[in-house]
């Protein structure tokens, strides 16, 4: 039998420590090390001046086909290998501990599981595959299909009003505000609220949590960023368990009371904890990356004031302008899969047990798919044909919801400020998976009538 700490000390800071080491830490110098070594994708993940413009860099690794050797494993910037890698059964998603070297993993059992799972941790819907993730998904998708998002999209304009409104009646034209903070982040947390039932009193404190625990996603974390980041997976995993014991006793007709149910002592539905982080991960998933979409759609937008006047003279284009930000800027940039049996992949052979990242951002500029895939142009005719959510099993689950959301804040944004423009620089997020603004200082313009 393996030893592991007890329970109340591997929820101590020696716990902590021990999975931080055996993580985030060993992860750290490896990375380092290969930038010592001269590796450019290691360089890349630790230097934040080229994560605020990778694709450079992206560009440089298309020379190699079908791979180019990462910070650690085979990675690729082409969109048909990425494609292949998502879609094939030969490849499962990954989560640190797979990650890690043996000797490490006697460090990970001694400390023992972490109490709140983060969303690249079992059972998250993320860091599964079959049977479980089918069962996850199941149970989920019935909130997220076509018919549904469509009747959210009322809902939706509604609030994207009521938040301009606000910013109308709090700012003057002409002062500055920041839009992420009094807009792209509060609507798509304000919608996923509902749809959940989540008080919407406790937006705020979710977008805190959740800001604090994003990082969670990103590997090489320093000690400091790690323990803030447990720190806040811990504050969202208690209050999720009291929120569905809530619902237990007190249910409404919302998604997350359907899904406590489904729980039962033979295990034939969620158990607790995949109910906890099942929860966890469509709240987290429903502003996280719509809130990079908004930020990153206004960023380019601004950046191309051609653009803007040919979406204010042809407003039909709007849909497919959200999916041409989600292709030149998408709000996730790379996602791992590790290969589960011997495989080959465009001719290379691909060994049990091996990474492959797939740069997501780098395959939606492949020029192959793409014709001038540098140009940010709304009209692109084949603009949905980008990776941002993914492909194959695990093509993201919300696509719909976040394509309306972000066609609905972005167009009510510029048609009710269409001179908005930047009163300063932007603030990145310290996140490398995600990208996106933590800060956008934005001067808005006198309102006009709103469209919907």
């Amino acid at each position: 039998m393996a030893l592991s700490l007890p329970p109340s000390v591997a929820r101590s800071p020696l716990g902590t420590t021990l999975r931080w080491g055996a993580t985030h830490g060993l992860m750290r110098a490896a990375i380092r090390r290969q930038v010592r070594a001269g590796n450019p994708d290691a360089r890349l993940l630790l230097d934040p001046v080229l994560q605020a413009d990778p694709f450079p860099h992206y560009e440089r690794l298309r020379a190699s086909h079908p791979f180019a050797m990462g910070a650690f494993a085979r990675l690729t910037v082409h969109h048909d290998t990425a494609t292949a890698v998502l879609r094939s059964d030969d490849f499962g998603v990954t989560h640190p501990t797979q990650v890690v070297p043996a000797p490490a993993r006697a460090a990970l059992a001694l400390a023992g599981p972490t109490r709140h799972p983060g969303p690249i941790d079992p059972p998250s819907m993320l860091a599964v595959d079959a049977p479980d993730h089918p069962r996850y998904r199941k149970l989920v998708s019935r909130a997220f299909t076509a018919r549904r998002v469509a009747a959210l999209r009322e809902r939706t304009g509604e609030i994207a009003q009521e938040l301009l409104d606000d910013m109308d009646r709090d700012v003057r034209a002409g002062e500055p505000v920041d839009l992420v903070a009094r807009y792209a982040s509060l609507l798509p947390v304000t919608v996923i609220s509902e749809m959940l039932g989540v008080p919407t009193s406790m937006r705020e404190q979710f977008l805190a949590w959740g800001d604090g625990a994003a990082t969670s996603l990103d590997m090489g974390l320093t000690r400091q960023a790690h323990a803030a980041m447990e720190r806040n997976l811990a504050a969202l995993h208690d209050w999720m368990r009291d929120h569905l014991r809530r619902l237990r006793r007190d249910p409404g007709d919302d998604l997350l009371s359907s899904l406590v149910g489904e729980v039962d002592e033979e295990g034939t539905g969620l158990t607790e904890q995949e109910l906890v982080s099942t929860a966890l991960l469509v709240l987290a998933a429903g502003f996280e990356t719509t809130v990079n979409l908004i930020g990153n759609g206004t960023t380019q937008l601004f950046a191309h004031p051609e653009q803007r006047e040919r979406l204010a003279a042809e407003p039909e284009l709007w849909p497919n302008a959200v999916d041409e930000v989600l292709r030149f800027d998408p709000p996730v940039e790379r996602t791992a899969r590790r290969a589960k049996v011997d495989t080959e992949v465009a001719g290379e052979a691909i060994p049990a047990g091996d990474l492959v990242v797939t740069v997501l951002a780098g395959a939606n500029r492949d020029p192959h798919v793409f014709a001038d895939p540098a140009a940010f142009d709304v009209g692109r005719a084949n603009a949905r044909e980008h990776l941002a959510f993914s492909s194959g099993p695990h093509f993201c689950l919300g696509a719909q919801l976040a394509r309306m959301e972000g066609e609905v804040a972005l167009r009510a944004l510029f048609e009710r400020h269409p001179h908005l423009a930047p009163a300063g620089a932007p603030r990145r997020r310290v996140t490398r998976i995600l990208r996106g603004y933590a800060e956008m200082p934005v001067r808005l313009a006198p309102a006009v009538s709103a469209v919907r």
